[in-house]
C-alpha cells in the first residue's frame, strides 16, 4: 500500500512529467502569439526539455523565461532569417508549380531539396541555441553540420516533428478533434521532449567542459567546437 501512494513510483512520476509538459506547452503557445517571439519561445522550449531529459529541471516556468530572456535577441534574429528564407522558398515553389517543361521539373526537385535542408536545419537550430553560446553564423553552421553528421537521429527527429500532420488525415471528425485537443495541451512540448533524448546524445559529443547554459544559477555556457 505504501508503494502505491509513494510519490516516487512510476505512475506518479509519469503523471508529474505529463503535468510539466502540459504547463510548458501552454506557456510556449502563449509566448508564441506575438509571432516575433516564436524564435525565443522555441529556444526556451528546448532549453527546458533538454534539462528535463537530463532530470535537471527544477522550475519549468522559471527556466523557460530565463532562457527566453537570455536568448531573446539572437533567437529573434534567427527567427526572422528563417521566416525570410521560408517565405522566399514558398514563393519560389509556387512560381515553379505554375511553370512547365523540363527546366521546371529540375527547379522543382532543386527547391524541394532546399526545403529539406531548411527543415533539418530548423530541427537543430533552436536546440543548439538553447544549449550553446555561439554567434548566429556559427549556430546556423553547427545546426547544419550536426544534421548531416548524425543523419539517423536527424531522420528520426524529422519523422517525429512531422507526425502531427497525420492528425488532418484522421477520417473521423470526433477522433480528430480529441487528438487535436491533446496536441494543443502538450503536443509541442512532448515532441521537443522526445527529440531531446536524441539531442542530448548528439550534444554530448561536442560539449567542452566549461560552465553551461543548463545551470539556473550560472550565466556562462558551453561552446560548440567545429563539427
Amino acid at each position: 500500500m505504501d508503494k502505491l501512494f509513494n510519490m516516487d513510483n512510476k505512475f506518479f512520476s509519469m503523471m508529474g512529467r505529463a503535468a510539466d509538459l502540459m504547463i510548458l506547452n501552454i506557456v510556449f503557445i502563449i509566448c508564441c502569439l506575438p509571432i516575433v517571439t516564436i524564435g525565443a519561445s522555441l529556444t526556451a522550449l528546448h532549453y527546458v526539455t533538454l534539462k528535463m531529459v537530463r532530470n535537471e529541471e527544477s522550475y519549468i516556468v522559471k527556466s523557460f523565461f530565463k532562457s527566453f530572456k537570455q536568448n531573446f535577441k539572437q533567437a529573434t534574429i534567427i527567427n526572422l532569417i528563417m521566416l525570410l528564407f521560408g517565405g522566399l522558398l514558398y514563393l519560389d515553389l509556387n512560381i515553379i508549380n505554375n511553370m512547365s517543361g523540363s527546366m521546371a521539373s529540375v527547379l522543382h526537385v532543386l527547391f524541394i531539396a532546399f526545403g529539406i535542408v531548411y527543415f533539418v536545419i530548423f530541427l537543430y537550430l533552436y536546440p543548439v541555441l538553447a544549449k550553446f553560446y555561439n554567434t548566429i553564423k556559427h549556430t546556423f553552421r553547427n545546426a547544419f553540420l550536426m544534421s548531416i553528421s548524425h543523419l539517423p537521429y536527424t531522420v528520426l527527429m524529422a519523422l517525429i516533428t512531422a507526425a502531427p500532420v497525420a492528425i488532418f488525415f484522421i477520417p473521423t471528425a470526433q477522433v480528430q478533434s480529441i487528438v487535436l485537443l491533446l496536441f494543443i495541451l502538450m503536443g509541442f512540448s512532448l515532441e521537443a521532449f522526445i527529440n531531446g533524448h536524441f539531442l542530448v546524445k548528439i550534444f554530448d559529443n561536442y560539449i567542452i567542459e566549461t560552465p553551461s547554459k543548463t545551470s539556473d544559477t550560472e550565466e556562462s555556457s558551453e561552446q560548440t567546437p567545429a563539427v
